[in-house]
């Protein structure tokens, strides 16, 4: 019997995947043209943290002037600020209360001791002054009261002596009497940048005390604290430096004034010393004539 061609099985028909349909998108609803869009949220703020800590920085003040600088010091500080400026207040009113009397006192001398120079005796230097007051009157009526008082001694040079002691002791006195005062402006301007300097340590003390509790050391923080300490500094030199000069001028002013007590004393020395040539030759001339 004739072979039966047997036919190969055939491969299993697979069903091809159909493509994945695409998403579908919806459109946004249409938005009216009169109708606004809605506002997008803003982010919320960071609040602002130092890059040292998680402590926000504090409220700084913006105007550094002298004024709000003071009001914004230790009390410590403050305290020295108001006494350099009541001792500035003090120095310029010295100074020129000194001024005025140096100046009144010197011209009133000058023009007295010319009045004495043009005189022979004492009397007539009392007589031209006419009872003014000052230091030459009270040199001539020093000189005639030891006059009266040694009338009865013969000794002319023992009393040029006495009468030399007296004017010395009323020069002394006329230098000290105008030199009153002036030691306080010497006192100011030794020790105002002491005091200005004791103000700006404690400042600064309590800027770096105000450091540690902000923890932090931002130059905005520190700047107001190290700013009001340096104003003390400030008030300090503006104390003293005025005041060492005043002195200075004083000091020489008072210098002038002593010279012009001094020729005004040896004035009425050599007035005492005439009158005394006077004496003694009219008691010459007493004696010859009683003889």
């Amino acid at each position: 019997p004739a072979a039966t061609p047997q036919t190969p099985p055939l491969a299993p028909q697979v069903a091809p995947t159909p493509p994945p349909a695409a998403a579908s998108v919806q459109p946004a609803p249409a938005v009216p043209a009169d109708q606004p869009a809605a506002a997008t949220p803003a982010p919320a703020a960071q609040p602002n943290v130092p890059a040292t800590g998680n402590i926000a920085a504090p409220h700084l003040p913006h105007d550094l002037s002298p004024w709000n600088m003071f009001l914004s010091a230790d009390i410590v500080v403050k305290g020295v600020m108001i006494g350099l400026v009541l001792a500035s207040v003090l120095t310029w009113t010295a100074w020129l209360a000194k001024s005025f009397e140096l100046v009144r006192a010197k011209h009133a001398l000058r023009r007295a001791l010319r009045i004495v120079g043009a005189q022979n005796s004492l009397r007539e230097s009392q007589a031209a002054l006419n009872a003014r007051r000052g230091v030459l009157p009270a040199l001539l009526e020093a000189a005639s009261f030891e006059l009266r008082r040694s009338a009865d001694v013969h000794d002319k040079q023992s009393i040029k002596e006495r009468v030399g002691s007296r004017l010395e002791r009323l020069e002394a006195a006329a230098g000290r009497d105008m030199g009153w005062g002036t030691g306080l402006l010497a006192t100011i301007g030794a020790t105002a940048p002491f005091v200005g300097l004791f103000g700006t340590v404690w400042g600064i003390m309590n800027s770096f005390i105000g450091i540690s509790k902000a923890q932090t050391t931002n130059l905005a923080v520190v700047a107001p604290g190290i700013a009001e300490a340096l104003l003390a500094t400030a008030l300090s030199l503006v104390t003293a430096i005025p005041a060492v000069i005043f002195y200075n001028r004083l000091a020489r002013s008072i210098a002038d004034y002593k010279a012009l007590v001094a020729d005004s004393s040896a004035e009425v020395a050599r007035q005492v010393s005439r009158d005394l040539d006077r004496r003694s030759t009219h008691d010459i001339h007493t004696a010859q004539a009683a003889e």
